[in-house]
């Protein structure tokens, strides 16, 4: 698109209209900056603005005088492509672009770009980690946390793009082509927002909408919406899968990552050798070097960056080795759910601490995900007398409390023997103790560093 002149809306006054508008303020634009909160407050948006940005900020009600004017919108994630009003701008042939769109048109070099219901921060972060061990120019953004459009025009042709991109992003694929995407699997979510499992899906695999049998699409062979999807593609596909062998793709065998090119098996790694821990991110693993591989990355540096990967930060995120013994935050298990993820990675005797800010959740799965690991649950906070009564309810009755985190991991260091694991995975909230989760997963990391 010739941009010269143009009158372009951005909708959404977060982080990813803000770096919209940053990279806009550099054409020759007008720019309208329109939110539906009109109690937003102005004054604090004007101050992320460029300095002497000519930007018009509508809020509230957007006039029809203005909607009759704009040539381009760029709608944010957070925005549904269902809203009255961009179905209104669509229906005028207005075109609708999401940041990531807006961000390709100014991109050089190459891209991978990772998503799937589970997984996609993890599997973004470790990619990125392996392109900057080989190339000079990575960038690692998308739903990461770092919106496209802010690094964008730091690229150069020999950069390379690592992109986290969420369902919300890809509903408004317009030319975006990665020369890898990456889709992870696909399990039931964001449903209030896509309305049925099939515009989720397809949001999903819009991934791929403009790749060609240039290009790479990294697919979990044990997704099966996944493997059928793979049949249908003009790319290149490769398969990844923790269950079985695979041709021309990567799988797991027993203990061992295993790369198959034309009929031949190379070992990757051992999991033992990696600081991830549990089955999801062992197909994050497959995925990521799948995804070096198709972009031209030596074994070598591939093995080693995957070796020194650390997980992202406070989820299963490796810490310390101290005394033998391995201390792992998962300050982000802030509800049952999430901490029998944190349960089913352990593959080592663990002392789990649990506990914390009360939600009125039940522990009963949680206790039962206990499948023999777990040999001493210490339990702080709120609940710790609620989820106490319902391990001993489940038979399970090596339960410590304690009276803070500091004495829960003293507690465990005096307990652990060599080769057992100590695990922070709340299954609470962290409020009535600390700020939020990631304050609590930095007093963990603080307090073992110290042991």
């Amino acid at each position: 698109m010739d941009f010269n002149g143009k009158k372009v809306l951005v909708i959404g006054a977060g982080k990813s209209g803000i770096a919209a508008i940053k990279l806009l303020d550099k054409m020759n634009v007008e720019i309208i900056l329109y939110d539906g909160n009109k109690d937003i407050d102005l004054d604090n948006i004007k101050s992320q603005l460029p300095k002497d940005a000519l930007v018009d900020i509508v809020l509230g009600e957007m006039p029809n005088a203005v909607k009759d004017t704009i040539d381009l919108a760029v709608i944010s994630p957070g925005v549904p492509t269902d809203l009255p009003l961009v179905e209104g701008l669509e229906e005028k042939g207005v075109p609708i672009w999401g940041e990531v769109e807006l961000a390709y048109a100014f991109s050089k070099g190459e891209i991978v770009a990772i998503t799937g219901t589970n997984g996609k921060t993890t599997t973004t972060a470790l990619v990125g980690e392996i392109m900057n061990e080989y190339y000079k120019s990575v960038f690692v953004v998308g739903n990461i946390g770092i919106p496209y459009t802010e690094v964008v025009s730091s690229s150069n042709d020999d950069s390379v793009t690592v992109i986290e991109v969420s369902s919300f992003q890809l509903e408004t694929i317009k030319n975006f082509r990665p020369k890898v995407s990456v889709i992870l699997n696909i399990t039931p979510d964001h449903l209030n927002r896509h309305h049925t499992m099939q515009n989720y899906i397809l949001a999903k695999e819009n991934i791929t909408l403009n790749q060609t049998k240039e290009d790479t699409c990294v697919l979990n062979y044990e997704d099966l919406e996944l493997r059928k999807f793979g049949k249908t593609l003009q790319c290149n596909v490769k398969f990844f899968s923790s269950k079985q062998r695979i041709e021309d793709g990567m799988y797991l065998d027993n203990d061992n990552i295993i790369y198959n090119e034309n009929g031949k098996d190379t070992v990757v790694c051992n999991i033992h050798d990696l600081k991830l821990l549990g089955t999801h991110n062992y197909e994050n693993v497959m995925a990521g070097v799948l995804s070096a591989i198709s972009m031209n990355v030596p074994l070598d540096v591939i093995r080693k960056a995957i070796k020194e990967f650390t997980s992202v930060e406070h989820r299963i995120e490796y810490v310390a080795t101290k005394n033998g013994v391995k201390y792992y935050n998962d300050s982000k298990g802030t509800n049952p759910d999430a901490a029998i993820k944190g349960i089913q990675a352990m593959i080592t005797p663990t002392l789990l601490i649990g506990g914390g800010y009360d939600k009125q959740s039940e522990y009963d799965e949680w206790i039962e995900s206990f499948d023999g690991k777990v040999k001493l649950l210490v339990l702080i906070g709120q609940t710790r007398e609620k989820i106490a009564k319902t391990a001993k309810e489940h038979g399970f009755n090596d339960v410590v409390l304690a009276e803070s985190l500091e004495e829960a991991i003293k507690i465990c260091s005096e307990n652990a023997t060599e080769g057992d694991a100590v695990l922070l995975s709340p299954a609470c909230a962290s409020w009535g103790m600390f700020k939020n989760y990631e304050q609590r997963g930095n007093i963990f990391k603080e307090i073992v560093n110290g042991l």
